[in-house]
């Protein structure tokens, strides 16, 4: 049976052991996108073929990682109601 986590964490993308891989069409194109990954210092690996659609997805995801959200401290059950009623929460909105 093969194990599905084998405590390793997985490879950033854009490093040297995990390149971006990218598909453009033309050599201007790859010129473009050449820059970008050059100015961000990302490893990368870019195949010009005019007949394949373009995929540009890796570099997609480097350029827009998600940020961290914060969320909205929770309301005690003990604590006055967020609503203004001046009930505690318990008793208005947290039923």
């Amino acid at each position: 049976m093969d194990k599905i986590f084998d405590g390793k964490r997985p490879t950033k993308l854009g490093t040297e052991k995990r390149p971006a891989a990218v598909r453009v069409k033309t050599k201007t194109r790859q010129k473009e996108v050449e820059s970008i990954f050059k100015k961000n210092k990302w490893y990368y690996a870019i195949e010009v073929d005019a007949k394949k659609e373009e995929d540009v997805n890796d570099l997609e995801i480097l350029l827009n990682t998600p940020k961290p959200v914060k969320s909205d401290k929770k309301v005690g059950r003990n604590n006055p109601c967020p609503c203004g009623s001046g009930e505690k929460h318990k008793k208005c909105c947290g039923k």
